[in-house]
């Protein structure tokens, strides 16, 4: 961790005070915020009263309220949806990566089908499947995930099944479990930090892009890309109801990225400029 610290450029800094400044928004949001995000009023509907500070849309609803409880959303669903697709892609991945042979071309031939469709597009036919909701868009934003994680994992886990150590456990008569999870499972731990990290900010920017189309969450719910969705016929005449929630998906998926990049920079230089 101090390494860590001492290797971390400004960028990284920044990035990462990004990411922290939206958690902390997302969990204070109840002190933070002083008006209900959910509450509707005709008489307030476009219009700028006192103790709104950025005023209200089309139905009356705070907008500086619905922009916090958003990105506590965001936040839960591009967590659940990467865990989520983390732990698939991490079994696929060392299962392929570590015994080869039949098993590997066999999970690989299963990742190449789920990485022909454009992810988004997945994601769409995923939600209208299954309805609207926010379990439906984690489970579809992990499907999406899921195979490009286990591509990258299933590499490393090829280098490292060769390493000597690796094969010295295996020589002494370690079980298979117990080298992928003492030898090639905490080798792998800066990678799989890398991904996660630089794939939340697909999952945040997948979230928005399934709201805006009306197939994410409950549209009554605050998320950025409903937001963004409810406003845009209103943009001529305030422009920034569309203009606030766009600007913090973008800050959000910037400062993942960023800092996603500054760790596999540090954590991972040999892949650097490989991504």
């Amino acid at each position: 961790m101090k390494q860590l610290a001492q290797r971390m450029t400004w960028a990284g800094w920044l990035s990462l005070a990004g990411i922290l400044l939206v958690v902390l928004l997302a969990i204070f949001a109840p002190v933070l915020v002083a008006n209900d995000p959910m509450e509707t009023d005709p008489m307030r509907r476009l219009a700028s009263p006192e103790g709104f500070p950025l005023g209200c849309d089309q139905l009356g609803q705070c907008v500086y309220s619905r922009l916090v409880y958003g990105a506590r959303l965001s936040l839960i669903i591009g967590f659940a949806s990467r865990f989520t697709a983390l732990i698939i892609g991490l079994a696929v991945g060392l299962a392929a990566g570590y015994f080869g042979g039949w098993l590997d071309w066999l999970l690989m031939r299963l990742v190449d089908m789920f990485l022909a469709f454009p992810s988004l597009l997945l994601a769409i036919a995923v939600s209208m499947v299954l309805g609207s909701g926010i379990g439906t868009v984690v489970f579809a934003l992990a499907i999406v995930g899921w195979a490009e994680m286990a591509r990258i994992i299933r590499s490393a886990a090829l280098e490292l099944r060769s390493a000597e150590y690796v094969v010295a456990a295996r020589t002494l008569g370690a079980s298979h479990l117990r080298i992928i999870l003492t030898h090639i499972l905490p080798n792998c731990l800066p990678l799989i930090t890398v991904i996660f990290t630089m794939g939340m900010a697909t999952a945040v920017l997948s979230e928005a892009s399934l709201s805006f189309l009306g197939l994410g969450v409950d549209p009554s719910l605050p998320t950025w890309g409903g937001m963004v969705a409810s406003a845009k016929d209103y943009m001529l005449r305030r422009p920034f109801l569309v203009v606030y929630p766009g600007a913090c998906i973008a800050f959000l998926v910037i400062v993942f990225n960023v800092f996603g990049d500054e760790l596999r920079d540090i954590l991972d230089p040999s892949r650097k400029g490989q991504w």
